[in-house]
């Protein structure tokens, strides 16, 4: 994207506020209250057996059965619940009815002084989580609060992406591939390193890195036909981006942004340079962007082959038409859904979101 499109930005948003307003988007779906009981849902997958497990920041797996809750997975880490801390991402191996291998983020206390980012590997066995092993830990920890990422996805060959955030630490973190945060990871699903990643072998550099310049990416998904992962991030006051991930790109960040300090001030050299990666998208003002989904399911006519993407400011969903590698649209819909944490397409062909203070939800068509 060479061109500013921050101006169009704000006028799609208000034209599609006022869409919303109109009914547009209510005549065809509604959100319905689904599992309550969960105060701060981050995370759901869904097991062979049609049960969901949901991630509770305070440190749950919740366990469901239809619109039940049954019980809690046992042997949960020990996370650090502070601020944007917390249990996060809850992950499937691709392979789980067979291994019963899943994959957590926490923000992990392990070393002391604060936390940083973990990836666990576990078994679910008997309600429990059993053979438990730490992938990938961040380091040093700090006792800031904010910025720990983090989603999980894999690609088509079983490779395991993970996201950190900057950590809070923008003026170190992002643009040193010695240090982690403000990247994207890619291991193997038992934790080694693939001797394809980007950086393997660059002296001082973290081999498990395979993108960087990123500020707080909280969605990933991966594309149904392509096969390429997407992932969006948090800007500060403006300068939300959708990025396609690719091997060893610099999305720039805190070099280039379309956002600014909260206070209103500049700090960013530009928006666009060679040698960085463009975003596929951005958003000014910020939505505050977290979970997202490809729609593939034949229940949602309207969003079949987009991409959802849930807003924690404004709640609700945006929709984005997807063109090959290009953004096309980013539509608001589903106003007043909720501080939307996460976006999921259940087994079911149903679209379930986790909403703050709400429980999940399911959107079903009228």
């Amino acid at each position: 994207m060479k061109f500013n499109r921050a101006g169009y930005c704000r006028l799609l948003l208000v034209a599609a506020f006022a869409a919303a307003a109109s009914g547009a988007q209510a005549a065809e779906y509604r959100a319905i209250p689904y599992v309550t009981g969960i105060d701060a849902p981050w995370s759901m997958v869904w097991l062979p057996d049609g049960d969901m497990l949901v991630t509770e920041k305070s440190g749950e797996i919740h366990r469901a059965r239809g619109r039940n809750l049954i019980g809690r997975v046992k042997g949960v880490p020990k996370v650090h619940n502070n601020g944007q801390g917390g249990l996060m991402e809850i992950a499937l191996h691709p392979d789980f009815e067979r291994n019963r291998v899943l994959y957590l983020t926490y923000s992990s206390p392990e070393g002391g002084g604060g936390s940083n980012t973990a990836l666990m590997r576990a078994e679910l066995r008997d309600g429990a989580l059993a053979a438990q092993e730490v992938l990938y830990k961040a380091g040093p920890n700090t006792r800031r609060g904010q910025h720990y990422g983090s989603r999980i996805e894999f690609d088509k060959a079983g490779n395991l992406y993970f996201s950190i955030g900057d950590r809070g630490a923008r003026g170190v973190n992002p643009q040193d591939l010695g240090r982690d945060g403000g990247k994207i990871y890619r291991l193997r699903d038992d934790g080694s390193i693939p001797a394809d990643n980007p950086f393997v072998g660059r002296e001082g550099a973290i081999e498990a890195v395979y993108s960087w310049g990123h500020r707080n990416p909280q969605g990933m998904a991966r594309h149904p036909g392509t096969g390429r992962i997407w992932v969006h991030e948090h800007g500060p006051r403006g300068g939300d981006e959708l990025n396609l991930l690719k091997a060893g790109a610099n999305y720039g960040w805190p070099i280039l942004s379309y956002g600014i300090n909260y206070s209103g001030t500049k700090f960013a050299e530009g928006t666009s340079r060679p040698g960085f990666e463009d975003p596929a998208w951005y958003w000014v003002p910020s939505i505050a962007p977290s979970g997202m989904a490809f729609v593939t399911s034949d229940k949602y006519p309207d969003w079949q082959g987009g991409l959802l993407v849930g807003s924690l400011k404004f709640n609700f969903l945006v929709y984005c038409e997807i063109d090959g590698d290009t953004v096309k649209t980013a539509t608001p819909v589903m106003e007043r859904i909720g501080r939307v944490r996460d976006v999921r397409q259940a087994p079911d062909g149903f679209i379930y979101v986790a909403a703050e203070g709400l429980g999940i939800k399911r959107i079903e068509p009228r």
